[in-house]
């Protein structure tokens, strides 16, 4: 977009990409559902079959909800999560019959779901229905609400319609004038982040490379914020990143009020969701009684019964007012509401206005999503690294045409003086985070002097590219979906990592619990390699230090020991999405002492940041021989 379009015009062609993207992603399911058999689903972890059907209850909110269980694969991990919409199927004479309802995730935890049905006949049908399963359906809920923020803001007057215009121009963000406030356990960076967020009357972004404190940051800035307002609006583009947040604050001694459900069930995360606290209020057995009441009348209906409708509408009535007190002693008693963005269209918050909005991991969400919280509050501050994984876009078309920008991406570029970098990491070895540093943050982030020489061996050398070209290993690709595979790779990579853990010693690794993250960009890979992990003796006492998955999947996380797996590997130098350099500083990052990459160079190097990777990690490599 140039800055010569208006705000308006700019918004509209938004709408029309993200109408593009939501058609490429229908017809994709479309197709994956009719092309695509099961058995590929569930090792994808996007179907669950068999399926046992658990009992069925009304939960807190009025909600009839159903458990169901997976019965196999149950080391697969899955992508079932709150809010997401799901269809049962049935398999007969090997043919999928898809029932005629969709259902929500309500939670998961582990291999047990709860589902929210739209009737109580589907339970039924549920409980009869032989050779049963769910798989995730296409999530039409999003793409209407985030179309529908986008029209809000292009008819936006008031303070959303201020903030749409200032977002789309160059004009200055306006900042309130106060000396700045010390804070004695953030660093220098991190104190002028706060000051920042504080100072803002429009908006304020929080840049945190990895490493550099942003959580710590960001919670600080929150309870700071909460000294001058009496609540504010917490977001993030997924339910993990609104949960940790949330942990944290809480932690703080914030009381946290989470709307929908956590992605990790436990005991901690539950007691501050909206749910839990509702069924926890004195005034909800009462409640509970009127709603079992309504149930029997609606059941026992006597034809004839002239008073039906009267004691119906009495009953609702007094539920109605019960509700609407048990919602406002919640929503007034809480500090922080916590949601998604797709989360703060819940009806819960209707008519609900702040001060402040906070959005956790804003280079990972649509700008589309943004904008539905947006129409709540009267300053936005956007936290997080647009240097890391973008938002997912899976229309070419769209994405070519914009649409994977994002709000963040877009006010560091027009609004620079609204940014602060957070310059201090204290994750990683300094050389491994040097060349990250170098390449995506002007040289700016420094290690603390904490972790700057972090090693697990003695004149260890913390990066090292094992050049697979030598053994001619190939790739193989297997379908759209899953990409390519480099079987011979894997094997190497166990055995590489086997050597190293050699070297340091089974009792050292077990006392220490030293971690590791096993990364491949390709989900074929990381399925292979999981595999095989299995069924390796060696690595058995190490089990649960050992985890394998995509870059997106170890996005926020960090391990002692990252080894890396390329794959690609062919004749052309075709490296498909590892072009997304973003991607790679990601996965080099989650390193704290070592990271280990192979790959095959000549395939690699033809791109000029593989190159400068390559070269960087020699010189380590021939600085430690001499």
């Amino acid at each position: 977009m140039t800055l010569q379009t208006s705000p308006i015009q700019a918004l509209q062609q938004q709408r029309l990409l993200l109408q593009l993207e939501y058609q490429t992603e229908k017809e994709a399911f479309r197709k994956q559902t009719e092309e695509t058999g099961i058995g590929r689903k569930v090792k994808r972890g996007d179907a669950w079959y068999p399926l046992k059907v658990g009992k069925n209850y009304y939960n807190s909110l009025n909600q009839l909800a159903i458990e169901v269980f997976r019965t196999a694969d149950q080391d697969i991990e899955h992508t079932f999560e709150f809010g997401k919409t799901v269809m049962f199927f049935h398999l007969d004479d090997d043919k999928v019959k898809y029932l005629s309802f969709s259902a929500t995730v309500s939670y998961v935890d582990g291999d047990r779901m709860v589902c929210i049905l739209p009737n109580e006949g589907y339970s039924v049908t549920l409980q009869h229905t032989e050779n049963l399963g769910v798989q995730l359906s296409f999530d039409e809920t999003s793409y209407r609400l985030m179309m529908e923020a986008l029209d809000r803001a292009i008819k936006g007057k008031g303070r959303l319609g201020e903030l749409r215009d200032l977002f789309y121009s160059r004009r200055p963000v306006e900042t309130y004038v106060f000396p700045p406030m010390h804070f004695p356990y953030l660093n220098a960076t991190q104190e002028d982040a706060v000051n920042q967020v504080l100072r803002a009357k429009d908006v304020a972004i929080v840049h945190g490379p990895p490493g550099t404190g942003k959580t710590t940051t960001l919670v600080e800035a929150i309870r700071e914020t909460l000294m001058r307002e009496s609540q504010v609006l917490v977001c993030a583009q997924s339910n993990m990143a609104v949960d940790w947040i949330s942990e944290k604050l809480v932690d703080r001694g914030i009381n946290v009020l989470r709307i929908g459900n956590p992605t990790r069930v436990n005991d901690k995360m539950l007691s501050f969701t909206y749910e839990r606290r509702f069924e926890a209020h004195p005034d909800y057995p009462h409640l509970w009684a009127i709603r079992k009441a309504i149930r029997e009348l609606r059941a026992h209906r006597k034809r004839g019964d002239e008073k039906f409708h009267q004691k119906l509408e009495s009953l609702k009535g007094r539920a109605t007012e019960l509700e609407i007190r048990i919602n406002n002693e919640l929503f007034g008693e809480a500090r922080v509401i916590a949601c998604t963005l797709v989360g703060a269209a819940n009806r819960l918050l209707d008519g609900q206005k702040f001060g402040t909005l906070f959005i956790d991991e804003a280079a990972q969400a649509l700008e589309a999503a943004c904008w539905i919280p947006m129409r709540r509050v009267s300053r936005v501050i956007l936290a997080g690294d647009h240097c890391q994984l973008p938002p997912t876009v899976k229309s070419i078309a769209a994405l070519k045409a914009g649409l994977g920008k994002t709000l963040m991406e877009r006010l560091v570029e027009t609004h620079p003086e609204a940014v602060t970098l957070l310059k201090i990491q204290y994750r990683m070895n300094d050389d491994i985070m040097r060349f990250s540093s170098n390449y995506f943050y002007d040289g700016q982030v420094e290690s603390a002097p904490t972790v700057k020489y972090r090693g697990i061996l003695d004149l260890d050398i913390p990066m090292e590219w094992i050049d697979t070209s030598a053994y001619e290993f190939k790739e193989e690709f297997v379908g759209e979906s899953f990409g390519r595979i480099n079987k011979d790779e894997a094997e190497l990579t166990l055995n590489t990592l086997q050597q190293y853990f050699e070297r340091i010693g089974k009792q050292r690794l077990l006392d220490e619990r030293i971690d590791v993250g096993i990364i491949s960009p390709y989900r074929a890979q990381v399925q292979y390699l999981r595999r095989l992990l299995t069924k390796r003796e060696f690595f058995k006492p190490f089990r649960r230090q050992i985890s394998v998955n995509t870059v997106d999947g170890f996005q926020g996380q960090e391990r002692d020991v990252i080894v890396l797996s390329m794959v690609r590997s062919n004749d052309d130098g075709q490296i498909g999405f590892l072009r997304d350099l973003r991607r790679m500083n990601v996965a080099i990052t989650r390193a704290r002492m070592k990271v280990i990459i192979l790959g095959d160079a000549p395939t690699l190097t033809r791109h000029p940041f593989y190159r400068q990777l390559w070269k960087y990690i020699h010189q380590l490599m021939l600085g430690a021989s001499s």
